[in-house]
């Protein structure tokens, strides 16, 4: 909600709160992001499975399968015979 108040002026958090609350300094925000950070990282890590933990970290190492055929695909014949060139 401070966000809205203020993107649209309204007064913000501090100046609703009194002039007794204090200024929160960049060290408090980095720290307090840190610490949502590390919280979402604990919750994905207790949402996913093992085995798609073990899939995620090897996701780089997966086989996949040798590509078929040549280089010369079924629409290329077509190309070049519209165009009037029969090499092959």
């Amino acid at each position: 909600m401070g966000f809205f108040r203020r993107l649209l002026g309204g007064p913000s958090d501090a100046d609703a709160a009194g002039p007794s609350s204090a200024a929160i300094t960049s060290d408090e925000l980095d720290a307090e992001e840190r610490a949502h950070e590390l919280e979402l990282a604990r919750f994905e890590q207790g949402r996913t499975s093992d085995l798609v933990r073990r899939q995620q970290r090897y996701t780089d190492r997966s086989w996949t399968p040798p590509a078929q055929g040549g280089p010369e695909r079924a629409d290329d014949v077509d190309a070049a015979e519209e165009s009037g060139d029969r090499s092959g």
